[in-house]
């Protein structure tokens, strides 16, 4: 493992998750992929790209090193399978058993101005379903998240974090974050020490639901986060759970209109296990990356831009799409695709459709 040239590659600008993994199955590992990255963006209509520096990844690693974490990339075995296959994230930074990673899951998640009924529901599942074998996995906001990871705390959880793991976030958690550091996992794919933004919060979201094999929402406004994570858990082929609550009470709409969709009704534990079935062993062993030839040509690379181009823009489509109509091979498009997201041009979506940057 390359641990400097996966850091490297991933923090470098315009590099999300499914162009990391298409830049390695196209050039098979992180460094040949970084040095065809200026070229790569300059065809795709950038004049300027600097990869992330070389110093900066090794001043990461060495933080991670000093407070006892790690970096996990989707090359090793402990490493999440559903995350590489949905192709949800390349590298992880891990502080704790990284080995819980490798279990099934459930998810349990919420809103942060949960209600005491709502965090002992949160609790009880969580300590259920982690004797049943499975571990817990939420987001260590206050509420519901809080809650589900004290429930999990003996049987094995997981807290996936919108910021750096060593950043506690709230500060009253900073007692179970450090317990959860102690005998569970703290999860993020962001540097340490990154204070997280609104923006980081949709990308925890995907990781928790990505993790799970089940999504169980416990409270939820109509409004609420935690909706973002039921609805990614659809786009990945979870299932999702929700507990029902009052009419009377805002907190409980968005898990009752859930259940009006279609999502299974949660009252105990053995409503999702009886669903999810009893936990299957993982699988502890990753396939090696594939390489791709790269023989195309300057100009029939231009040309197949041109026509990718023509039929883009900001409206979102599904890759399958671009390709019934461009009439372009699957590999020229890939790169194609990858030149004009390098250049800042192209937007991938999670429901895994592009379209031109607005």
């Amino acid at each position: 493992m390359d641990p400097i040239g996966w850091l490297r590659l991933y923090r470098s600008e315009n590099v999300g998750p499914a162009t990391f993994f298409r830049l390695i199955e196209r050039f098979g590992t992180p460094s040949s992929a970084l040095e065809a990255l200026p070229e790569l963006a300059q065809r795709g209509g950038r004049k300027q790209f600097r990869t992330y520096p070389r110093d900066a990844a090794e001043k990461e690693l060495e933080t991670l090193r000093r407070i006892g974490a790690s970096l996990l990339t989707a090359d090793d075995p402990t490493f999440p399978e559903a995350l590489r296959v949905l192709e949800i994230a390349p590298l992880l930074t891990v502080w704790g058993d990284a080995q819980l990673l490798t279990r099934p899951s459930v998810a349990l998640v919420g809103g942060r101005d949960a209600s005491l009924n709502g965090r002992k529901i949160a609790h009880r599942l969580a300590g259920d379903l982690g004797r049943a074998g499975y571990v817990i996995a939420s987001g260590l906001a206050r509420g519901i998240d809080t809650a589900a990871h004290q429930g999990g705390l003996a049987t094995g959880t997981v807290a996936v974090l919108a910021g750096g793991v060593d950043h506690v976030y709230p500060p009253e958690n900073a007692q179970l974050h450090a317990a959860i550091a102690e005998s569970g996992c703290l999860v993020s794919e962001m540097p340490p020490g990154l204070v997280p933004t609104a923006q980081h919060f949709p990308r925890r979201n995907r990781i928790i639901s990505g993790l799970a094999q089940g999504v169980v929402v416990v409270e939820a406004k109509l409004r609420s986060g935690s909706l973002i994570t039921a609805r990614f858990a659809l786009e990945q082929g979870r299932d999702l759970f929700a507990v029902p609550g009052s009419p009377l009470d805002p907190r409980a709409q968005g898990g009752n209109d859930l259940i009006r969709q279609g999502a299974i009704l949660v009252e105990t534990a053995d409503d999702v296990i009886s669903a999810l079935g009893p936990p299957p062993e993982p699988r502890r062993e990753s396939p090696a990356p594939t390489v791709s030839a790269a023989n195309e040509n300057d100009k029939s690379l231009s040309d197949a831009q041109k026509s990718v181009l023509a039929l883009l823009n900001v409206t979102a489509v599904t890759v399958d799409e671009i390709l019934r109509q461009c009439q372009l091979s699957p590999s020229t498009l890939s790169l194609v695709l990858l030149e004009l997201e390098l250049a800042g041009r192209l937007e991938r979506h999670p429901d895994m459709t592009v379209s031109l940057r607005a």
